[in-house]
């Protein structure tokens, strides 16, 4: 547990407060021959932590089934496609197995109806030459040509068979391949939740929590009051706020909300209850250090003289 005060991260927003509070009285100070307070550096000043676009990933096994084996541990990093775990997979197995027997069948049905269709064919085409030329007669070539369309009729049939044939094959192997959780992209595996012999299922909850491989930003709550003296492109200052020893960082903003929404990060409940604030989103000049970790609590300090910010074309991380 924190040894913190409780209102101690509350010290530096009141103190901006006070200190623009303050500059708006140097007009009638100087009027009066007083000392003009300091002007604050900072536009405005917001809590905020370390987090990546889209958060963290909590993967779940595709299909209900019993955990069969686990090729990753925690802190492992992994690549896009490579296998994390398995369910057992001896009934899937079994069903692409009886697919492809199926499907061979009615592929072989389609086949026989074919070769019999050609022969029937040339035996039609023979028929009524003969007719024509007064070797035969009508009656035995207009069966032969009958027989040919009857043929016709059962090798459409046992083709389409043989289409649905594939099509469950196809269907069953790929219910196989749903016994496999593959990373879906480049990442460390922050935390897993299953075990080999367990029951798992994709309402179960997740398998593995996986941090993507993607560059740091930082999410600022912007209380109502600074909103309109913060725009997209200002430049601030990220400090640290953890106590990790995490240097002083410079980074810009990327895109600043249309919603308010109550405060996540006000450690008193009374103040977080009615704190409105809106997400700003920045990103870092440069690379942070490792020490800079995913949820680590940061203060921003928007730059007050950041002149043209507005029409600062903000950088992509």
């Amino acid at each position: 547990m924190s040894s913190r005060p409780l209102f101690s991260s509350s010290l530096p927003l009141l103190a901006l407060a006070a200190a623009l509070a303050l500059a708006g009285c140097s007009r009638d100070d100087a009027d009066t021959g007083k000392p003009a307070p300091a002007v604050s550096p900072y536009a405005a000043v917001a809590r905020g932590k370390i987090d990546i676009e889209g958060g963290l990933l909590k993967l779940s096994m595709p299909r209900d089934g019993v955990v069969a084996e686990i090729k990753v541990h925690e802190g492992d990093r992994v690549k896009k496609g490579q296998l994390l775990a398995m369910l057992d997979t001896e009934p899937s197995k079994l069903a692409v197995t009886s697919a492809e027997a199926e499907q061979k069948q009615a592929q072989a049905q389609a086949d026989l109806l074919e070769s019999r269709m050609k022969a029937a064919d040339q035996r039609a085409e023979r028929l009524e030459a003969a007719a024509k030329a007064g070797a035969g007669d009508a009656q035995s070539a207009d069966d032969a040509r009958e027989a040919s369309r009857q043929l016709q009729g059962e090798l459409t049939n046992a083709r389409a068979n043989a289409a649905l044939a594939a099509q469950k094959l196809a269907g069953a192997r790929y219910e196989l391949a749903q016994r496999s959780l593959l990373a879906p992209v480049d990442g460390e595996i922050v935390q897993r939740l299953i075990q080999p012999g367990a029951t798992a299922s994709p309402q179960g909850g997740p398998a593995f929590v996986l941090l993507p491989e993607q560059p740091r930003l930082v999410r600022a709550e912007l209380n109502e009051s600074f909103v309109r003296a913060v725009s997209t492109g200002m430049r601030a200052e990220v400090v640290d706020d953890s106590g990790s020893g995490m240097p002083n960082l410079s980074a810009h903003v990327l895109r600043i909300g249309t919603v308010f929404g109550a405060s996540a990060l006000e450690d008193d409940p009374l103040v977080r209850a009615n704190t409105r604030t809106v997400e700003c989103v920045l990103a870092f000049d440069q690379p942070p250090p490792a020490s800079a970790r995913i949820g680590q609590r940061v203060l921003v300090r928007f730059s007050a003289g950041d002149a043209g910010a507005k029409n600062a074309e903000p950088k992509q991380p």
